[in-house]
This record gives C-alpha cells, sequence and structure tokens, in this order.
C-alpha cells in the first residue's frame, strides 16, 4: 500500500516526532542510559578497544546498542524519502527536532537552578567519555567551543548511508536546545562529522 503523503494528522505527527533522535536528549537528558556514571559504579576500563566498541550493558557494546536503537528510525525516515523526495523529509525532521529540543531547552532551563551561560556550558566540561571525544578549545564567560573529533551518533549515521538524515534529526537541534536555554546563548558550527568534516566546531556565546 503506497503512503498517503498528504498532511499529517496530529496522530501521525505526534507518532513520528516520538520516534525522531535528538543528540542532546539522548546524551544530556537526566537518567539516560549514555550520562556519566555515579560515583562507584563505573566499569572495568578495556584499554585494548575503542571506545564505541566497549561493553555497554554486559551484551552490547556502545556501537551496537545505538545501531539497533536507530536501526527503525533510518528506515522510516528513508521510507519517507523515498516517498517525497529528499528535500521535503529533510525538512521535515529539522523542524521536528528543533520543536522537540525547543521544548527540552525550555524545560532544562526550568529544573536547573538558573539558566545562565554557566549553567548550560557546566554539562559539557563533564565530558561524555563513551559517546563523544571532544577537547574544550575555549572556555570565557563570554564564550565556550567544543572540537567533537568522535561522535557515536556520527558513527551510527554515516555507516547506515544516513549522513542527511543524521544532521536534520540529531545535529540540527543543538541550535534550538541553546536559544531556547537561554535566548542570549548563541551556537555557531560551520563544521560537523555527520557531513564529514574532521570535527564537529560547537562554538556558543554570550550576549549578556
Amino acid at each position: 500500500m503506497k503512503m498517503d503523503t498528504g498532511s499529517f494528522n496530529p496522530g501521525r505527527r505526534e507518532f513520528i516526532a516520538r520516534v525522531v533522535p535528538a543528540c542532546a536528549l539522548a546524551c544530556f537528558s537526566a537518567g539516560d542510559m549514555f550520562a556519566m556514571p555515579a560515583a562507584g559504579e563505573e566499569k572495568p576500563i578495556q584499554q585494548d578497544l575503542h571506545t564505541f566498541d566497549k561493553e555497554f550493558d554486559g551484551k552490547l557494546t556502545y556501537r551496537q546498542y545505538m545501531d539497533g536503537r536507530y536501526k527503525e528510525f533510518i528506515w522510516l525516515a528513508k521510507a519517507l524519502d523515498g516517498e517525497w523526495g529528499e528535500e521535503r523529509t529533510i525538512e521535515f525532521l529539522k523542524r521536528i527536532t528543533a520543536e522537540k529540543m525547543t521544548a527540552y531547552g525550555r524545560k532544562q532551563a526550568i529544573s536547573l537552578a538558573d539558566n545562565s551561560f554557566e549553567s548550560y556550558v557546566r554539562q559539557f566540561r563533564l565530558g561524555y567519555g563513551n559517546t563523544l571525544k571532544m577537547n574544550i578549545v575555549e572556555d570565557t564567560p563570554a564564550a565556550f567551543e567544543l572540537e567533537v573529533t568522535e561522535c557515536i551518533w556520527a558513527d551510527t549515521f554515516l555507516r547506515a548511508g544516513a549522513a542527511k538524515i543524521g544532521y536534520a534529526s540529531v545535529c540540527w537541534g543543538d541550535y534550538a536546545w541553546a536559544e531556547s536555554f537561554n535566548e542570549k546563548i548563541t551556537m555557531v558550527r560551520d563544521k560537523t562529522l555527520m557531513q564529514g568534516h574532521e570535527c564537529c566546531n560547537h562554538r556558543y556565546l554570550w550576549k549578556g
């Protein structure tokens, strides 16, 4: 049966919005599986393996977990691409991702003690060794820059041949997240691993 390519009714749109991934939600939301472990809960270091190939839950590696987590989503996005065409699909994914991350940024700002620039960038200083490899390039009261050289989300989507889908449904939400946390925060970026660059150069500016 051919998929209806007309406008989605609220039920359909709500369903698709729930399955669209967002990097920030997966990386930094409270209680997420990829968050840094609490003191005393650290797993033994497996130094002979790449970080993404280390044990995740006793059965799967981080890479295997991510492949399974996004397999159905990538299939769905590619199906939409076949029905709608690439341009319409990518714009749809960007819109849904921006909406989701705007809601998340606002919720996070309310849940934290304050929504200052310092409060926002502090979460990046903790590091996320199992999912991202990154260096802090600049850290001042008015500017904070990260250079991400390895990202498990980019690894997952690139190996699946879905780079544009990954950029629209993961990377694109970073802009909305920063601005919705505090309208005085702006993210500037012109490189991403998902787009084939050597790094992601996230730069956050404070206009306080």
